[in-house]
């Protein structure tokens, strides 16, 4: 199982004070638990430039109708990523993601939800993989340290035991690269993010980097 490096400048202690706290904002409260990745970025846009309410009520929803959905798909078919995530269950919330730069815009959802006194975590895709996660419950929101440690220890049913050392998240880009894929073409293809995390985006962006950085040496040293 991959150990996790921590970098300087990031806030590792931060813990939420809880997982289903009010949205502290429009964005917040439109962006939570939206499944699609594409619509993500477009309420972000839409409220960047202040025209939030001019969306659509269709496209604010956490799962669409089909009839949405098949509009959307004929636009292009990088708006399906994230769209066939499973639904959220009943005070279910995600509390992170991963989003693939891959031909279908692949998904990875985390999610938390209420079981007693403590709290559930479960990681989900659009393709019904089945994915153990090494720590199933806690008595409080975990930190941002505990998240990452989560994150990294996180088991694909199909995943070769090589690509566990580098963790679940950066295992996607190192299997896309023993597959043939260019190092080039990988720098920005795993990308991590949450509405409740704010540094755990920048925590990956310095992990993937310093990931391209030694695969870089290391094919360097073979030709």
């Amino acid at each position: 199982m991959s150990i996790p490096k921590f970098y300087s400048a990031i806030n590792y202690d931060f813990r939420p004070e809880s997982y289903w706290a009010p949205a502290q904002s429009p964005l917040e409260a439109a962006l939570r638990n939206v499944k699609g990745r594409n619509r993500r970025e477009m309420i972000r846009n839409y409220h960047s430039r202040g025209l939030l309410p001019a969306l659509s009520d269709d496209l604010l929803r956490d799962t669409l109708d089909e009839d949405t959905r098949n509009r959307l798909d004929l636009i292009h078919p990088s708006f399906m990523g994230g769209e066939y995530l499973p639904d959220y269950g009943r005070d279910e919330v995600e509390i992170a993601r991963i989003e693939l730069q891959s031909t279908s815009s692949d998904v990875i959802s985390v999610r938390a939800r209420p079981r007693g006194k403590r709290i559930q975590y479960s990681v989900c895709d659009e393709y019904q993989t089945e994915h153990k996660v090494a720590q199933k419950t806690s008595g409080q929101p975990l930190s941002l340290r505990e998240l990452i440690r989560f994150l990294d220890s996180v088991h694909h049913p199909e995943a070769e035991p090589e690509w566990e050392r580098f963790g679940f998240v950066l295992s996607f880009n190192q299997t896309n690269l023993d597959c043939g894929a260019d190092l080039e073409t990988l720098e920005g293809f795993t990308r991590v993010g949450s509405n409740v995390y704010p540094e755990l985006g920048q925590h990956y962006a310095r992990a993937i980097d310093e990931w391209c950085r030694a695969r870089a040496t290391e094919l360097a040293g073979e030709e």
